[in-house]
């Protein structure tokens, strides 16, 4: 979606008054550290601050929402918001490489499969990778597989004889095509060279390989060792480890040593982002004769990230005579981690005469709990404490001064909160 486009007219979908919006200040702030909005008091209308790009915003999730609250003030008043933005089919499927060779000895049995590269589109839904094509041949036929994470996959498989006299080598073109409307493909030209005879192939000790990793695992943390043995002598029982079917991502987080077949962390692995990874490792020998496996990663949740306290709405002053339950600040707590690491706590000090009562899902408003008296104590500062259910517990901590007036101070304008909470019956295109 371009710049300055328009998403909604918040004055006619709160049945506010444009001229009410410029008098009480009328803002807009998104959740996330960015800001995609712009309001325009003038007119009311929410326009978008800069182009939006799905994929950025939300990579690897099929359904993209942006969260934001429009604020007044005299008096404060909060509306929660959001807009989804739904996926375009923008990005074609993109083979990693065009050609793709593989070595097949003369002598495999027919039916025998042979997993191929997978292509990769980064839009989601309908719009991602649905399928794969082969073009018409003599020797194979094509099945398309979907790993546990949902990506699909091509497999050659067999089925007439290969003969090297006959065709020592042949070109097969493979097609990537997604669900989009009109859909949009891409090609790879699959090199099949047809080997003498061998008198082994390599074979790996497993066909699946499990194992599990702590997202916060350093960079070179061995994950698993993969390991085919192939008993031919020399050269042609020497055997080298890749991978296949490996997504952009893949390669980021993992490295797959062709000596050992030792797979080693290199990027960050958090479990936010993915909780499961499956790749394909394919061992080949000097032969070029090779062989497959799975290899199954789970990411175990840490308690990595502290929870934070985000301020929304807050009254650096209220007046002495303010009646008990009066809203003086209003805050939300979030954790980015999951299960009880992600529940969180709230509690401020119990010497100060103010109570926390939740107000909606994460968020709390603090309230006064009895009359004040400006001369006894003429200011405030209150420490907010949130706390995580992880272990260890992490915490985070946000003070709030407030000021304790005089009664005469600004009598015709009494704090006041309300909260409204608004779905815009609309989605985005990115």
């Amino acid at each position: 979606m371009e710049r300055d486009s328009f998403v909604a007219n918040i004055a006619k979908d709160l049945g506010v008054p444009v001229s009410e919006m410029t008098a009480r200040k009328a803002r807009v702030i998104t959740e996330r550290s960015k800001q995609y909005f712009r309001l325009n008091l003038s007119t009311g209308d929410l326009t978008i601050r800069e182009k939006l790009d799905r994929e950025e915003i939300c990579p690897h999730s099929e359904i993209c929402k942006i969260f934001f609250e429009i604020f007044f003030d005299n008096p404060l008043q909060l509306i929660r918001a959001e807009v989804e933005i739904y996926d375009i089919n923008d990005n074609s499927p993109l083979f990693p490489e065009n050609e793709i060779i593989l070595e097949i000895q003369e002598t495999t049995s027919v039916g025998s499969g042979f997993p191929l590269e997978s292509a990769q589109d980064i839009d989601v839904g309908s719009n991602s990778l649905q399928n794969y094509t082969l073009g018409l041949n003599d020797h194979f036929s094509l099945v398309v597989r979907a790993k546990k994470d949902g990506d699909k996959y091509a497999e050659l498989v067999l089925q007439r004889q290969l003969d090297r006299e006959e065709k020592p080598e042949m070109s097969l073109t493979l097609t990537a095509t997604d669900g989009g409307s009109p859909p949009r493909s891409g090609t790879a030209q699959v090199r099949v060279i047809v080997l003498d005879a061998n008198d082994n192939i390599p074979v790996f000790t497993r066909e699946t390989y499990e194992a599990h990793l702590l997202e916060n695992s350093p960079v070179d943390h061995l994950v698993v060792r993969v390991v085919a043995k192939d008993p031919d002598e020399g050269f042609s029982g020497e055997v080298r480890y890749s991978f296949t079917q490996k997504s952009e991502r893949h390669r980021r987080l993992f490295q797959i040593n062709s000596v050992t077949g030792e797979i080693r962390v290199v990027g960050r692995v958090d479990y936010e982002e993915a909780k499961m990874y499956e790749m394909g490792v394919r061992a080949t020998d000097g032969g070029g004769l090779s062989a497959h496996c799975r290899v199954l990663v789970g990411v175990l949740d840490v308690n990595d990230n502290p929870p934070e306290v985000v301020l929304t709405a807050l009254t650096r002053s209220i007046t002495e005579d303010s009646p008990p339950q009066t809203v003086v600040a209003l805050f939300s707590v979030r954790d980015r981690d999951s299960g009880d690491n992600g529940r969180t706590v709230c509690s401020i000090p119990d010497d100060v005469p103010f109570i926390l009562t939740p107000a909606r899902s994460n968020y709390y408003e603090l309230r006064t709990e009895t009359t004040l008296d400006r001369e006894r104590i003429s200011e405030y500062n209150i420490t907010i404490t949130t706390m995580d259910m992880g272990t260890p517990s992490l915490t985070a901590q946000e003070t709030i001064s407030l000021e304790i007036s005089d009664v005469s101070y600004d009598p015709s304008a009494p704090f006041r909160l309300s909260i409204l909470f608004l779905i815009f019956p609309r989605r985005l295109k990115s």
